[in-house]
């Protein structure tokens, strides 16, 4: 205190009295607050705020808050307008700084009420349209208003997603499980998005670094602190419910000419061609704001496509860019389960006068009946801050996976989330976390999980050890009869480590016996499901199997898949004994190296056999191999749901590759043959925007040396009544072999583009589809039986209908279908139809097939 009164501070103390008593006079209004919706409590964002009188105003942030200041002695009052609500006065106190919190009420106007109208309604056009002449304004101006633009751009983000059980009714609340466990339950309006009555389940929170270079393109993310809600693991993969989640709630980049949400693609309002599929209107100038503004309301041309609805507020400064948008649905969209969807984006100006994202809120509510009932509701923010440009950081920055999660995100304390979160959360969302551990701990909730898992994954849990898939206990074929089988495997309770899997099974024809075990070492101290994947697997198999079938994320054993149509009398008794390394990486590069013992016998109906020197048929009853084999898979930015069973692949528009080599060496463990064999595979999905999805799958080999017709590459075919994306829908088992083949596959979704148009259909939310598959391939001179008799002859006249084995020719295998999907929102149902080789016998000219799939 005594330096304050030395002569040079007692100077300067004077002077900023001096100063103060002076501008005292024309002190500075400083008014800052929140808006909020008057009945649901909600914030509002980018709602002007503006002195009245005067042309100074600016929009609420993400938040819904604001900050204006003055020096005008003449203003005496803040106003708040938003389009669809009433305009709130509020009066301030001159030469202060106050805050002025205001809740604004709807208007209860629609915004056809909103439009102005003549006495003759018009005939909406595109031409001299001046809304649509704005639109195309932003169209043009789209690619300098992307982040994309600037040589580097970095910020941080903060991102926040949570779901809750929606619309519950007082009677469920009321339920004796619930009775302690009130304060699980979340309040809120009832005319907003969920309903009254939530139960919070799982919240998710981020925070990380950003960074973006253009030349060479390169995005980075390092999270640095992750907070999530995690469930018993023997219930609940929570990496992969992450994985899901973030599947179905993608980043919202308005400029992308196609929006990704919920596994679909909408149609951006300011996508290229959006006049075409869009109606615009200029519903309202907002002048009192800098820069000026135009609200441009739109709305689908047909209801039923993927397309957004709603407003954006466009610059008027030249730039023509986005500053806000409010996104939603039609109730008509051609869009399972979805109830209510909102997206709320918000831009900031940077320092050279352009804009970039600084908020994105999207909430969406799913229900089985889209009217009534419980449901789920959803929502993830995105808070983006310290937004800078043109700062290059050093190459090391930009190297590595694009996505990197720090060493200590998971470890951060509740402090730092409370320093760090942009908004402060409410009491329900604040003790999510520790509320669903307290969840788990009630014996009904466990109960209601196991009985779940069960059902939807098929095992049944007993800590260490799980018995299942229960799909799988009971089956039939034509080989064993009546197969009865009983298996299981150990989960993360036993060890991270080490993992154990096993059957046993019995057919009541064959009276025989098979089996399987499995031990799988995990080299990385995570689970061998998680990714990514780094582990080591022994495994000896003895058991049933048909030449020539490939089945997707179903087992062989599945009860449903005993039904097949026409002959089934092929089969193989297999002893193979497998020795398998993989190796992913964060870049989802994979590499795998195998070894494989295979001895094969002929089952059923199947017979091998050669001619001996003497022109008499020789019977051979097991054929021994011995591979060494090798995989490199590269799946840039694949994403999958981990179930119990398997991966899932959550398709996407990147493509895989795959580069397949097996040698087979003769003389090794018994093996018989010295062969070669290289597979390649791309598999792409391709988005049409409004005309669907294309999923487009080559592949092709070769198999270089001499070996029997067993060990070519047997086709997949199907024979039973569903219908599978990858294998040969009307072919035979073991219908066709190669040594050398190409195939292509192409199966597209208009997803309702067709029956959207037409009055009687749309209504039904149907969704067409077209397949075709075709397969050119053949067999060298050296590997066919009609030139070397020792070679194993190729099977014909066998099975009831007198199916056999045959070489393709200069004519390929062609098969098609259309189908029509969504049917009750889980079938689709396709009409197949094949093109060649119909002199075969047993080859089915058409066939319907039957496929379930859960989609949006």
């Amino acid at each position: 205190m005594k330096r304050l009164f030395n002569p040079i501070y007692k100077s300067i103390f004077m002077i900023l009295v001096l100063l103060t008593s002076v501008t005292a006079l024309h002190a500075q209004t400083i008014v800052h607050g929140v808006v909020t919706d008057a009945k649901t409590k909600e914030a509002m964002p980018y709602v002007t705020v503006s002195f009245a009188g005067t042309t100074q105003g600016i929009s609420t942030n993400g938040q819904g808050r604001y900050t204006l200041s003055t020096n005008d002695n003449a203003v005496t009052q803040v106003k708040a307008s938003f389009v669809g609500y009433r305009t709130a006065v509020r009066n301030v106190t001159q030469g202060q700084d106050q805050t002025i919190n205001i809740a604004l009420t709807e208007n209860n106007q629609s915004l056809n009420e909103v439009v102005v109208r003549s006495s003759k309604k018009k005939k909406y056009t595109n031409k001299n349209n001046p809304a649509v002449e704005l639109i195309r304004q932003v169209i043009a101006h789209k690619a300098q208003n992307q982040v994309e633009n600037y040589n580097y751009a970095e910020y941080k983000q903060y991102e926040r997603m949570n779901f809750s059980l929606s619309n519950l009714s007082d009677k469920f609340r009321s339920k004796r499980i619930f009775k302690n466990y009130q304060f699980l339950f979340r309040e809120q309006d009832s005319t907003a998005i969920g309903g009254k009555t939530l139960l919070p389940m799982y919240q998710e929170e981020k925070m990380s670094d950003n960074y973006f270079r253009k030349d060479p393109y390169a995005k980075k993310q390092i999270i640095t602190a992750n907070k999530q809600v995690k469930y018993d693991e023997n219930f609940v993969d929570n990496q992969g419910l992450t994985a899901y989640f973030n599947r179905m709630y993608q980043d919202i980049n308005i400029y992308d000419n196609n929006v990704s949400l919920l596994s679909n693609q909408l149609l951006s309002p300011i996508a290229n061609g959006s006049p075409e599929f869009y109606k615009f209107f200029i519903t309202d100038t907002l002048k009192d704001v800098q820069p000026n503004l135009i609200e441009l309301s739109f709305t689908p041309r047909n209801t039923n496509n993927l397309l957004f609805e709603g407003k954006i507020y466009i610059t008027m400064d030249g730039n023509y860019a986005v500053q806000n948008a409010m996104l939603t649905v039609n109730k008509n969209i051609n869009l399972n389960f979805v109830r209510q969807m909102q997206a709320n984006l918000s831009f900031e100006k940077n320092n050279d006068g352009r804009y970039h994202l600084s908020q994105s809120d999207l909430k969406i509510e799913f229900g089985i009946n889209k009217n009534k009932g419980g449901g789920i509701y959803g929502e993830r923010l995105v808070s983006i801050s310290n937004f800078v440009i043109n700062n290059a950081r050093t190459g090391d920055t930009y190297k590595g996976p694009a996505q990197v999660v720090a060493l200590n995100a998971e470890d951060k304390d509740d402090t730092y989330w409370q320093m760090t979160r942009p908004d402060t959360l409410d009491a329900a969302s604040a003790s999510i976390y520790k509320n669903i551990d307290s969840l788990q701990t009630i014996p009904s909730f466990k109960k209601t999980m196991d009985i779940a898992t069960l059902v939807l994954a098929g095992y049944k849990n007993f800590g260490a050890f799980e018995l299942g898939p229960a799909n799988t206990f009971y089956s039939f074929n034509p080989v064993e009869g009546f197969r009865v089988r009983l298996g299981g495997r150990t989960t993360p309770t036993l060890s991270k480590r080490y993992y154990f899997e096993t059957y046993g099974a019995y057919g009541t024809r064959d009276e025989k016996f098979k089996y399987f075990l499995s031990s799988t070492y995990s080299l990385n101290n995570k689970s061998i499901y998680s990714f990514p994947q780094n582990y080591i697997r022994a495994s000896f198999q003895h058991d049933t199997k048909i030449p020539g079938q490939e089945l997707q994320f179903v087992q062989e054993s599945n009860f449903l898949l005993s039904f097949k149509r026409g002959a089934n009398d092929i089969w193989l008794y297999n002893d193979i004994f497998r020795l398998d390394y993989v190796h992913e990486f964060t870049n989802h590069l994979s590499y795998a190296l195998g070894f494989k013992k295979w001895n094969q016998t002929p089952a059923g109906a199947l017979l091998y056999q050669n001619l001996l020197p003497n022109g008499s048929l020789n019977n051979v009853n097991l054929i021994q191999t011995s591979e060494l084999s090798a995989q490199i898979r590269w799946a840039p930015h694949e994403k999958f749901y981990q179930g119990k069973l398997y991966r899932t692949p959550i398709p996407d528009k990147y493509p895989i590759f795959t580069l397949s080599y097996t040698q087979g060496v003769k003389g090794l463990l018994g093996g018989e043959y010295n062969y070669q064999n290289v597979v390649g595979n791309i598999n792409k999905r391709f988005y049409l925007s409004q005309f669907g999805f294309t999923d487009v799958t080559a592949e092709g080999g070769y198999l270089f040396g001499q070996v029997p017709f067993p060990l070519l590459d047997i086709h997949h075919a199907n024979q039973t009544y569903a219908f599978q994306l990858q294998s040969y829908n009307l072919m035979n088992f073991q219908e066709f072999v190669s040594d050398h083949y190409a195939s292509i596959a192409v199966d597209h979704n208009f997803n309702g583009f067709i029956f959207n148009r037409i009055p009687l259909l749309k209504r039904l939310k149907l969704r067409e589809i077209i397949d075709v598959k075709s397969l050119w391939g053949g067999v060298r001179k050296e590997n066919d039986p009609a030139n070397d008799p020792s070679l194993l002859r190729f099977p014909g006249s066998v099975g009831a209908n007198g199916a056999g084995t045959y070489a393709l020719g200069s004519t390929p295998y062609v098969e098609g279908s259309v189908g029509v999907g969504n049917i009750f929102k889980l079938l689709r149902i396709d009409y197949v139809r094949r093109f060649t080789y119909l002199d075969h016998p047993g080859a089915p000219r058409s066939g319907i097939r039957f496929f379930v799939k859960f989609d949006f």
